[in-house]
């Protein structure tokens, strides 16, 4: 009967003198971090490598730079033109979506999969190829592109054909 009152009084020991241990600021169980120690404007940023060498000044952008003058320069610039890619139609995003929804009816061998007009997207099947034709607002117009599922522009005889065709339609409304 003696050794079942012992158990529980050596338990209760050692779980306080580990935790006395834990709190008394025992080296072991400290995990003290020195970058962290100053104030978030006074700790060291993370500068990769070559960074903080001098470069060609060629490369190196003139004016201001910040994240956000990138993004609205890169919002309020127009897409590269390229016959490949796209092309620029007059007219809000809205009218121009309704005017290739119109020419691709009209275009034999077309399937629409799907219209997001919100999206200015059209899910097409032409020729055995899945892509999408893109409609965005583009400064005082709108930019009709081709792309695949991912994002990026598409390629291949199908998708030029198809752009080719919406451009002689759009240029003929």
């Amino acid at each position: 009967m003696q050794s079942n009152t012992i158990r529980p009084r050596t338990l209760v020991a050692g779980v306080l003198l580990a935790s006395l241990a834990a709190t008394s600021g025992c080296r072991w169980f400290s995990q003290a971090d020195d970058l962290y120690a100053p104030a978030p404007q006074d700790r060291p940023l993370e500068v990769p490598p070559d960074l903080d060498q001098p470069g060609d000044t060629a490369s190196e952008p003139t004016g201001s730079v910040t994240a956000s003058g990138t993004v609205a320069a890169a919002g309020n610039a127009a897409p590269a033109t390229s016959a490949a890619n796209g092309f620029n139609a007059a007219g809000t995003r809205d009218e121009v979506f309704a005017k290739v929804d119109t020419a691709l009816v009209a275009i034999d061998g077309v399937t629409v999969v799907s219209r997001a007009q919100l999206l200015g997207v059209f899910d097409i099947n032409y020729q055995d190829s899945n892509f999408l034709v893109r409609v965005s607002e583009a400064g005082a117009g709108s930019y009709v592109s081709v792309v695949d599922p991912r994002g990026t522009p598409a390629t291949g005889a199908a998708p030029e054909q198809l752009l080719a065709q919406l451009q002689a339609a759009l240029a003929g409304n």
